[in-house]
């Protein structure tokens, strides 16, 4: 955790926090809080800064925060990824977070299994409990939009055309000979498929919406390897 994410709730008065979560936890165990120790905070949404421990017991931790600069910038990048297994979902939000992406699409394929939709790391709380772990890892405040889309065929043909206006679309799809471009300039959109790969229906609908095809080279990767590699060639 090398940054506090602070909430509204979390804050006693205008410039002082109190904690009793596990975020408290945190501090005690692995920075071993003291009196007068200071720690990088950022407010959701917000600022970054820094924050003093003025009190703390075995129940809960104070501090007095000042905010004075900005979080680093967003990636200029639209994530729209298959369902996949909710272990392997909890790392790539984690991931997509800490990278700086701020729109991510979780979309149904033919090859998702379908009772990935009723697992419980789905439910809001549990995909914010990822992406606050991908923020305070990386420094940043600002909460990533998740939306969840479980039809892909009105989403490809109503929505994806507006999304991918103005950037460049990319699917990662191994049987394509060209690969994904290196050091894109401009706004991009990705698209991550299931680990069983898209029908060549989906590939097709896709292409025909304006979306480019692209291999990620000869090696195999696991899902959530795609996303940092992909990000790390084209920015």
């Amino acid at each position: 955790m090398n940054l506090i994410l602070l909430f509204e709730t979390d804050f006693v008065s205008s410039h002082q926090v109190r904690l009793t979560d596990r975020r408290f936890q945190h501090i005690q165990s692995i920075f071993k809080a003291e009196l007068g120790q200071t720690l990088v905070v950022g407010k959701i949404n917000g600022l970054i800064g820094v924050g003093q421990i003025t009190a703390f017991n075995k129940n809960f931790l104070e501090m007095d925060v000042t905010l004075q600069r900005q979080p680093p910038a967003a990636l200029d990048l639209i994530l729209i990824m298959a369902l996949p297994r909710p272990p392997m979902l909890k790392r790539t939000l984690q991931c997509a977070a800490s990278l700086g992406i701020k729109k991510i699409i979780i979309l149904n394929f033919s090859r998702v299994e379908k009772n990935f939709w009723q697992a419980s790391s789905l439910r809001p709380d549990a995909i914010q409990q990822q992406l606050v772990l991908g923020l305070q890892q990386a420094k940043d405040t600002v909460m990533p939009e998740v939306i969840l889309k479980e039809r892909l065929k009105p989403f490809v043909e109503d929505e994806l055309p507006f999304l991918i206006k103005g950037r460049k679309a990319f699917v990662a799809h191994p049987s394509q000979k060209e690969g994904l471009p290196k050091k894109v300039s401009g706004g991009v959109v990705l698209i991550i498929g299931p680990e069983g790969g898209l029908v060549d229906f989906e590939v097709e609908l896709l292409k025909s919406k304006g979306v480019q095809a692209v291999n990620l080279g000869s090696r195999i990767l696991r899902f959530e390897n795609v996303l940092p590699f992909a990000v790390g060639k084209m920015f």
